[in-house]
Order: structure tokens, then sequence, then C-alpha cells
């Protein structure tokens, strides 16, 4: 008896409780920080997911949805650009879509650079 006991409380260790997945959502905020609403989705969800959408590096539209089928994307449009990431982990998509942005470092390094190549092409 004491052994049925020990495998009892051994295997309860291990069953984790059942319930929906929890995903961050919004419809398209401007920024990802204004995405942070919490939703309890319901059981035909399997993923957590982010579609990110610039247009012409000026305006970016964040949308988080609960998902039962999702599947992930990289878009380059002439004028935009779309990620769609998805995640299987309560509240995984926090940050979710980060495929594309600013890297204010390569633009910094490429104006040092274009200065410099105009500086030196002058003769100064």
């Amino acid at each position: 008896m004491k052994l049925l006991m020990i495998f009892v409380l051994a295997g309860s260790l291990f069953v984790q409780p059942a319930g929906s997945l929890k995903c961050y959502t919004c419809t398209m905020q401007v920024s990802n920080s204004m995405c942070q609403g919490v939703t309890d989705c319901d059981g035909n969800t399997t993923a957590c997911r982010t579609d990110k959408l610039s247009a012409a590096g000026f305006l970016t539209l964040v949308t988080k949805e609960c998902s039962s089928s999702c599947k992930v994307a990289y878009k380059d449009y002439f004028m935009a650009k779309r990620n769609i990431s998805c995640c299987n982990a309560d509240l995984c998509n926090l940050n979710g879509a980060e495929g594309f942005g600013t890297s204010y470092t390569k633009a910094g390094w490429s104006v040092c650079i274009s200065f410099s190549l105009t500086f030196f092409r002058s003769g100064l």
C-alpha cells in the first residue's frame, strides 16, 4: 500500500493542470507596448499569434490573438513588411514578430560612414 501511495504521489508531480492557453491580445495597435491585454483562449487554441505590419517604415500596426492554426510567415512587400510569429506557451507573445525594425546602431554607423566618405572625397 505504501508503494502505491509513493507512485500516486510521484505521478501527481508530473501532471499539469488542464486549462486554456493565455495570450496577449489586441487589434491594430501602433506599438507593442500598447498591446498588453491578456485573454484566456478557448479550448481550440493551440498558439498565440502576433501579426506585425510595418508600412514604409513610418507606421507599424501590431495585432495579437489566440489562434487554432498559426503559420509563421514573413513577407516583404514594395512599401511594407509583414511578419507573423506563433508560440504555444502562456503569454509567450509578449514581444512577438520581431523580424524587422529599426536598428539605431546600424543607422548611426551608416550616417558616420556617409559623412566620412564625403569628407575624404572632398579632399579636406
